[in-house]
């Protein structure tokens, strides 16, 4: 199993995160089958004022790469993602066309 973290902020604007948060309590089905499909067993996304945290783990198999090639073909994927990101808003590290950027670990209490 491989563990992700990765971060994203939302407009800071209370009626954009409240519906932004409306739309992860029924996430639309395809997008589900999206994420399952492409190896990921467990996510959870946090939030903090306008900034968010999404905790990944996958099957050993997991690829960014791969999964962004199956999302680029599918239109569900696309609308969602089109959709979200009048919610989002790059990090002022993020590159053009970035959104969730990866976090580095920089500590495990397990490995000390």
């Amino acid at each position: 199993m491989k563990q992700f973290a990765l971060c994203l902020d939302l407009k800071d604007d209370a009626e954009l995160i409240a519906a932004y948060e409306a739309y992860h309590k029924a996430v639309w089905p395809e997008i589900l089958t999206s994420i399952t499909e492409a190896g990921i067993q467990q996510m959870e996304i946090y939030r903090l004022g306008n900034r968010l945290f999404m905790l990944m783990q996958t099957n050993d198999d997991f690829s960014f790469e791969a999964k962004a090639q199956k999302d680029a073909v599918n239109p569900k994927v696309q609308e969602w993602e089109a959709l979200m990101w009048q919610y989002q808003q790059a990090l002022p590290t993020a590159k053009p066309g970035e959104k969730w950027l990866l976090m580095d670990k920089i500590f495990d209490l397990k490995a000390v």
